[in-house]
C-alpha cells in the first residue's frame, strides 16, 4: 500500500514482480530482457509476465484518465482501515 518493497511481507520472487511493475510504470521505454531475465529465473511464467504488463498499463491508463477528468480518490484504502 505504501510502496515499501522493501519492508512488505513479500516473496522474493513476488518482490522482483513488483520491482519490475515500478520499472513499467516510471520506465517502460528502457526495459530490455536484462530487466525480464531475473523474473523467470525466479519462476514467472511468459504468461504471467504478460498480465503484469497489462495489468500495470492499465493501472496507468485509468489513472491518467481519472486525473483528466479531475475524478476525485474514493477513499477505498481509508474506508477499509488500511490508512492512517
Amino acid at each position: 500500500m505504501r510502496g515499501d518493497l522493501d519492508s512488505a511481507a513479500l516473496s522474493e520472487p513476488e518482490r522482483i514482480l513488483l520491482g519490475f511493475v515500478r520499472r513499467i510504470t516510471f520506465e517502460a521505454c528502457q526495459i530490455t530482457r536484462a530487466d525480464t531475465d531475473p523474473l523467470r529465473v525466479a519462476g514467472w511464467s511468459e504468461e504471467q509476465l504478460a498480465e503484469a504488463v497489462y495489468i500495470a498499463a492499465l493501472f496507468a491508463f485509468f489513472n491518467r484518465v481519472a486525473d483528466a477528468f479531475g475524478i476525485e480518490p474514493m477513499g477505498y484504502l481509508a474506508m477499509g482501515g488500511l490508512t492512517k
